[in-house]
Formats: C-alpha cells, sequence, structure tokens
C-alpha cells in the first residue's frame, strides 16, 4: 500500500432534499459517461444498499459507499481511493439533503462532510417544478450555508416548459453558480419502488438495465457533459493511504476476547495453515445487500469466499466452514425459501455443528422459525413478521457477549432499515447493547451464530473479518 496524493477527477451529486431526483441524475451521469469511453468509479454516502446496484450497471464497476458514521471520516478518503483505483473520473451520489447527516451529529455522514472530506466540487440537483425565481433563493441558501462546500453548478430538475426554463436560468444569473443541466419533465423512469425504497437491481436485471439507459439518454440530452468533466477536474489532490483489506487486517487491533493464543492467526492475504476455509456468503434476489469490502476482508483473512443463491441452490457450497447471510429481502420471497427445504436444513445443520454463521436483518429473518407463517431455518426460537412501521436509523452498539464477530465490550456502529420485527427481539444471550434510539438488548448470540437486525461495515472494524475467519478454521 503507496501513500499518495490523487487527483482523481471526481465530483458530488447532491441534492436540497430526497425526491429531487439525484438519483436519476447521478445514475444517469455515471452511464453516460461510461458510454463515453471513460473508466468511471461509482460511489454512494450513507448506508444505502440499492443505489450502488444501479450504479454498478451504469459503470460495469463495484458501487461502493462511503459512510462517515459506520466507517469514520478518516476512511472516507483511503476507501474512496480504493474504489476509483484505475479510474478516469469518479461521480458520487449524495443521501438525502446536502447537509442532512447522522440525526443530532451535526454534519456527520452528510454529503457535505464528505464533499469536504474529498475535496471534491459540488453539483445540486433541484427538483424546479413548482417554483421560477424562488430557485435563485434556495440556491444561494445552500452555497452560503458553508462556504467550505463547493458547489458549483446546478442541473435544474423537472422543468415544464422552454419559457420554464428561461425564467429559472435568469433567476440563477445572480447567485454566479452555472447552469450545467436541464432536465424536463418527463414520465419516470422505470425504477419500480416497494416498502424500502427502490427494487434492486438482482431483482429486475433486465427492465433495470433499460432503466438506466434510459437515465443516461436525459442526462446526455439536458446535461453539459464537457462542462461536468470539467469541474471534476477542478476537484482537489488527496493525501491519503488508500485502503487495502490486507494492510486493514494488519494494523487492525485484535478483537477484545481473543482466541487462545495457540490458533495461528494467517499472514493477510495468505490461506490458513489447512488451506483457505470456505466462507459462503448468500446472494441472488432475496440477499442482494452487501458491502464490496466485507468480501475483500474475508479474503485477505485467509477465506475462500463462495456465493450462494437460498432461492435456487440446494446445497451449501462444498467445503463450507462459515456462512454470512447479508440483508435484503427474504419476506418478498419467503414462500419460495420456505420451499427450498433442503438447503434450509443444510444451514441448519452447520449452525447445530457451531460453525460460524454471521446474519445481518435479512439473514436475521432467514434464520428464525418463520416468517409470516412460513418455514424458515429454525436456527434461531424466533419468528419474524412482516409491520407496516419502518424502523430507520443509524445505532451506537456495544457487544453484549463473546462471538465469531466480535468480544463483549467491542464497540460498533450499525445501521437499522426494515419493516419486519422478530419476536423476541433477543436471545437469551443477546448479540448488542444498543444506545439509540433508547436503551435495548437485540439480537441473537448461540454457539457460532451471530444474528442481529444492525447492518454494519466491517471496514470500520477489520478485526470482525479476521475473527470470523479464525473461528471456521477452529470450529
Amino acid at each position: 500500500m503507496v501513500t499518495s496524493s490523487s487527483s482523481v477527477p471526481r465530483l458530488i451529486v447532491a441534492a436540497p432534499s430526497s425526491g429531487s431526483g439525484k438519483t436519476t441524475v447521478a445514475t444517469g451521469l455515471m452511464a453516460a459517461l461510461a458510454a463515453r469511453g471513460l473508466a468511471v468509479s461509482p460511489h454512494k454516502v450513507g448506508p444505502d444498499y440499492i443505489d450502488p446496484g444501479y450504479h454498478s450497471l451504469a459503470t460495469g464497476r463495484v458501487g461502493r459507499n462511503l459512510d462517515a458514521y459506520l466507517c469514520g471520516p478518516d476512511l472516507i478518503g483511503p476507501l474512496f481511493l480504493n474504489g476509483a483505483r484505475g479510474c478516469d473520473i469518479a461521480v458520487v451520489e449524495g443521501v438525502m439533503g446536502l447537509y442532512d447527516g447522522a440525526a443530532g451529529q451535526e454534519e456527520l455522514a452528510s454529503t457535505a462532510q464528505v464533499a469536504k472530506l474529498l475535496r471534491a466540487p459540488v453539483v445540486l440537483v433541484v427538483d424546479a417544478s413548482s417554483q421560477s425565481r424562488s430557485v435563485a433563493a434556495l440556491v444561494h441558501g445552500f452555497v452560503t450555508w458553508d462556504p467550505e462546500v463547493r458547489i458549483e453548478g446546478v442541473i435544474l430538475n423537472k422543468v415544464a416548459s422552454d419559457r420554464h426554463e428561461a425564467l429559472l436560468r435568469e433567476a440563477l444569473e445572480s447567485s454566479g453558480v452555472p447552469v450545467l443541466g436541464v432536465v424536463r419533465r418527463a414520465p419516470r423512469v422505470g425504477t419500480p419502488s416497494r416498502h424500502l425504497g427502490l427494487v434492486p437491481v438482482a431483482e429486475r436485471r433486465d427492465s433495470a438495465v433499460e432503466a438506466v439507459a434510459a437515465m443516461a439518454a436525459q442526462v446526455a440530452a439536458g446535461c453539459d457533459l464537457e462542462a461536468l468533466v470539467a469541474l471534476a477536474h477542478r476537484a482537489g489532490d488527496l493525501s491519503c493511504t488508500e485502503w487495502d483489506a490486507a494492510a486493514a487486517l494488519v494494523s487492525s487491533p485484535p478483537p477484545l476476547s481473543s482466541p487462545p493464543p495457540s490458533l495461528p492467526v494467517p499472514a493477510p492475504g495468505a490461506g490458513l495453515p489447512d488451506g483457505p476455509a470456505v466462507v459462503a456468503v448468500a446472494g441472488g434476489a432475496a440477499f442482494s445487500f452487501s458491502y464490496a469490502e466485507h468480501a475483500e476482508l474475508l479474503a485477505a483473512a485467509g477465506a475462500e469466499v463462495v456465493v450462494f443463491d437460498p432461492l435456487r441452490d440446494e446445497e451449501l457450497p462444498e467445503g463450507t466452514r462459515g456462512v454470512v447471510v447479508g440483508g435484503g429481502f427474504p419476506e418478498v420471497y419467503a414462500t419460495e425459501l420456505s420451499a427450498n427445504e433442503p438447503l434450509r436444513k443444510a444451514v441448519a445443520e452447520l449452525a447445530l455443528s457451531g460453525a460460524p454463521v454471521a446474519a445481518e436483518c435479512a439473514g436475521l429473518l432467514y434464520l428464525c422459525r418463520e416468517l409470516d407463517g412460513l418455514p424458515m431455518c429454525g436456527v434461531l426460537d424466533a419468528t419474524a413478521r412482516m409491520t407496516e412501521r419502518l424502523t430507520l436509523g443509524y445505532r451506537d452498539a456495544v457487544a453484549v457477549s463473546d462471538s465469531v464477530l466480535a468480544g463483549a465490550g467491542t464497540r460498533m456502529r450499525g445501521h437499522e432499515f426494515h419493516r419486519t420485527v422478530v419476536e423476541p427481539g433477543a436471545g437469551d444471550t443477546p448479540a448488542w447493547g444498543v444506545r439509540t434510539p433508547a436503551p435495548r438488548v437485540e439480537g441473537f448470540v448461540r454457539r457460532g451464530v451471530h444474528a442481529s437486525y444492525l447492518h454494519t461495515h466491517w471496514a470500520g472494524e477489520p478485526g470482525v473479518a479476521r475473527r470470523f475467519v479464525e473461528r471456521c478454521r477452529t470450529s
């Protein structure tokens, strides 16, 4: 890993609020630039798993998240450089409104904070559908709120007509912020939503390809691509160390409750003494939520990462020593997941053997006895069901019990995002103590199983991956 001063051209696509059109513009811009032959690095501010899937489709590269709450501000530059390696330009889609971040913690995890950390210019996407001259006041307010945030362009979205466009441009002349694009009001691009946002790419591959192509056409037709590329080249240099999974494992402190000293710790990237431990990672339409760095850390710790699809595969990958089941939508596919009885039994038998099993959110539901009345794996003596209530937000957590992921007392930050409830919410041996929004314990630790609603980003605590792979070897 080499310390470098990086000048990867980059820009941030932000908005005054959610629903302004930044996903359409950011994804369309990525696809339009890729169509011109540029290698585009796609990034998303915040914990969102779904938008990066569309970014990946637009660019042909892995979409990566930049979350200053889950990983810490110091990792934003290094994680960005890791993703942008070898690229001509990077496009970073913001989260919520430009200045919105972790509740009650000022600018933490906001798009504005990431823009400053990356020394990147910001393009503000404004929904102009119900305003004309007022757009200038809105842009002026955003530009002057924090002078360290470089808002250097505006893209007007949902513009009704030539007359409407003229009024908007005239109003913005005095703002000093150039209009770099105008996207006309049009039928919504085919990106259907449901209870947790957009339907993930993994569930609608063909139609998602069409939707991304439509976004690219809108942006190419209405935006000044040359001016946007020129703006990206005005980003300031970054002097930081590019994140690398193997080096992160070396520099990370040992878990608070370490394995016995006699257990060898593999050198970064090296296989375990008896060969790589196969870690099966759930994928497919039902379990499409995963951060790319998780697999990279597992591999660097000595695991052979093999993806399996609980909707289709009736067996775990050959030689499986541990299983990771991340987020997704098992509630949408409960019938199909339940019908795959051979795999459910295989997961249950592996868990019963004491092998490491890490489950987050959707994975937690899959390990329950049942989901909406349908049999699941039965690893946990708990039931899960859909509700109308949305649970959403960042969480500060501390490990209550020793587990395959963390020693008791390990502090981590996580994110909850679901419309389901698990009863009981915690086992006799809980996984986490959570301080927000109210103190509680949640999740389950049983034998080698760690199951919880919390989504975590292992780049912020690389020792989690190392501990998991060590336990795969010794279980």
